[in-house]
């Protein structure tokens, strides 16, 4: 288990319902108050949709910027990682090798990469309430309100052309719509080693101070050609400074924040110990697999460096919530709404709720092993693909194209959201990938999957007897990813356009496995849901209280959508030691020297070549006390004057608690300085005209 370092007397200050720098601000409702008061500075509403529009949401699970008017596009390597595997191959390997296009027609086009711009946020709070009427059970007012939901999204979709999503926030006090602008010709321009994206590897995961080039750029494309953006931010070259106030725009994925002591407890005690089993699992089964050859070790790269980041993040988690100081602020934080809400009349009856999450939240327990297993497909991390049985690319396109079929022949207002006709271009996206599939790779997956499956529900369990059809996990994984043709994108194009009756001709092996789990995928899915609805109404009910009890002022749990951070740059004190805002290039090559150049702290051999050429005090990278989370990975940081002057790739160790309650004495946001990536494009990866375009030198 990580230690946290905390000493966590940080958090006593708990009673105050926004504390510091906290929050993760919705774009129409900013804290302008708080700017104003603190930092004398009011945003106007132009400066805030510049940024809005200015920022980019990853569908592989980040978050980046527009920095030019010709359509580039900034994130993390980490989170272009997947771009860059499945554009790699034997031959080229830009996931560790780098790559940089010099032209245009050197720019490699992603494989299924789609990026969202947040274009108007509107309150649907009223249209999807009034779906549900009183007296209505759970799975009929889930149904009612999905309806709702499904129709709001698709007159939406119909009306603007726009990618329609209705956001739940405030675990269901509040119904928002939001409207993108799909961006699904991407194509890459730019990206260092991977040994310099993620310098130090794993053991500086999560650490500072840090020395990473965590960057990777693209090209946003409309009509063959690069995309015209009036939104983008303008480069400041020099970077930050030491107590300027900086603003975040990210998608942070997720927090729990607003979660009842109960429900979190249960993620303590049980969910998160079941994540962390899996990818330690997964983690040293890739590892090995990778150390047999280059070849292995680049298939599975991304998924390897993934599985590697999520087991720390979350065993940093889940010791912070083990941790007794934190505990008690958890407790705190909740007992002093409870507290409030019993002592107004009006809302005594609210306490209510708080019983009925506990007791939907046992009965999930019940269902959670055949739903984690069948059903789950929740993208806790990039890179992780079905349901935990079914792991690996072949199956997510049997899954999709049996549950496509399936959800089509239903009014639209019944399916499942993934396959509603607001999501339609999105699903065919990912359904006609050009990723490559390398069967090795995915026997692998799929032998560990089925052998996790059987392991744990037993070999006598009818439903593992029929999925394995009495052969061992290898043998059926052989049996499966040998005979299937989703392979080949024509034949899932194909079958896409056809019905039930032509799918079950096609007699695939792997589309005859999802067909086969499909009916207890969907009860699990049906039963996970009425419970979730329990829980959606009840949260809903606290919420109200909450905003008549603190008003508007607090920020909703992240969904994964557009939110608005801000703190100042700022070292901090661990361990009797004062550590400084800034790294630099001197330290980096110190750092090397340190460890006499070994993995995982060697240099590239064109940053030894280079050296000379390089200002040894340009600033590399940067702490803040921003309210950052994942999902924030590639979010651009800027300064008052909306320019771009970093982009978060990390939080340090002590940041992990974020999750779940706030604290800035120690937690920091770690960012890429402008600064390191001017200077390095130009002076080591002689790219200029890439340098040019960010600084608008052209």
């Amino acid at each position: 288990m990580i230690s946290l370092r905390l000493a966590f007397a940080m958090l006593v200050a708990t009673t105050i319902p926004v504390l510091a720098d906290e929050g993760m601000w919705l774009f129409n409702n900013p804290p302008l108050k708080q700017f104003k008061e603190k930092y004398q500075f009011e945003p106007t509403p132009q400066w805030l949709e510049h940024l809005q529009k200015a920022s980019v949401r990853f569908n592989s699970g980040g978050s980046g910027s527009f920095v030019s008017a010709n359509g580039l596009c900034i994130t993390n390597h980490h989170v272009g990682a997947d771009a860059l595997q499945k554009a790699s191959s034997e031959q080229h390997n830009y996931l560790k090798e780098g790559f940089y296009a010099k032209t245009s027609a050197e720019e490699i086009k992603c494989a299924d990469l789609e990026l969202n711009v947040l274009m108007s946020i509107e309150d649907v709070t009223a249209q999807v309430n009034a779906a549900v009427k009183t007296g209505m059970s759970p799975d009929a007012a889930g149904k009612a309100r999905e309806n709702g939901i499904a129709q709001i999204e698709k007159e939406s979709k119909d009306k603007t052309g726009l990618r329609s999503d209705v956001v739940t926030l405030y675990q269901g006090g509040l119904y928002h719509l939001y409207r993108y602008k799909r961006y699904d010709d991407v194509r890459i321009v730019f990206a260092p080693e991977q040994q310099m994206a993620f310098y130090g590897g794993d053991p500086d995961n999560f650490e500072y101070p840090r020395f990473d080039l965590d960057i990777c750029i693209f090209r946003a494309y409309e009509n063959e050609q690069p995309a015209k953006i009036e939104h983008y931010l303008k480069w400041n070259s020099q970077g930050s400074s030491d107590g300027e106030l900086t603003f975040v725009s990210g998608s942070p994925g997720r927090t729990d924040r607003q979660l009842t002591v109960d429900e979190l407890a249960d993620r303590r005690d049980r969910e998160v110990p079941t994540w962390l089993q899996m990818f330690n699992r997964r983690e040293v089964l890739l590892n090995a697999w990778g150390q047999r050859s280059f070849e292995n070790a680049r298939k599975a790269r991304d998924d390897f460096y993934g599985d590697q980041n999520n087991r720390k993040r979350y065993d940093g988690y889940v010791a912070a919530l083990f941790d007794p100081e934190i505990w008690r602020a958890i407790e705190a934080r909740e007992k002093k709404l409870r507290d409030a809400i019993s002592r107004d009349p009006k809302l005594k009856s609210t306490t209510g709720a708080y019983d009925r999450i506990k007791k939907a939240q046992a009965e999930l327990v019940k269902i959670a092993p055949r739903y984690d297993y069948l059903e789950q497909e929740r993208p806790i991390t990039v890179g992780y693909r079905g349901p935990r049985a079914f792991y690996g690319t072949l199956f997510k396109y049997a899954r999709l194209l049996t549950r496509t079929i399936d959800e089509r022949a239903k009014p639209n207002g019944e399916r499942i959201a993934a396959f509603r006709d607001s999501a339609k271009e999105s699903l065919e996206l990912e359904l006609f990938s050009s990723e490559p599939v390398y069967d090795d790779y995915e026997i692998l997956r799929l032998t560990d999957s089925l052998t996790d499956f059987a392991e744990k529900f037993g070999g006598n369990d009818s439903l593992v007897k029929q999925v394995l059809a009495g052969k061992s996990p290898h043998a059926r994984a052989m049996e499966l990813v040998s005979g299937t043709k989703l392979k080949d994108v024509e034949f899932r194009k194909n079958l896409y356009a056809k019905n039930a009756v032509a799918l079950q001709a096609a007699h695939d092996p792997m589309l005859d496995l999802a067909r086969m789990i499909d009916v207890p995928a969907r009860e699990s899915r049906k039963a996970h849901e009425t419970q979730e609805e329990i829980k959606r109404q009840a949260y809903a009910e606290i919420a109200k209280a909450r905003f008549a009890v603190e008003g508007t002022s607090n920020y909703p749990d992240a969904t994964f959508t557009l939110r608005l951070s801000y703190g100042k740059v700022m070292g901090y004190e661990e361990d009797g030691k004062q550590l400084p805002p800034f790294t630099d290039f001197t330290g980096l090559y110190q750092r090397s020297a340190e460890h006499d150049n070994h993995p995982p702290f060697d240099l590239p051999q064109r940053w030894i070549e280079r050296k000379a050429q390089l200002n040894p005090a340009t600033k590399f990278n940067f702490v803040s006390d921003a309210d950052i989370i994942g999902g924030n990975s590639g979010s651009p940081v800027v300064n008052k004057a909306n320019e771009f002057v970093g982009i978060i790739f990390d939080g340090n160790i002590q940041s992990l608690v974020l999750d779940c309650i706030f604290s800035d004495k120690q937690a920091r946001a770690v960012s890429v300085d402008s600064d390191a990536i001017s200077e390095a494009l130009r002076k080591v990866y002689d790219a200029g005209a890439l340098a040019d375009e960010l600084e608008s030198a052209k």
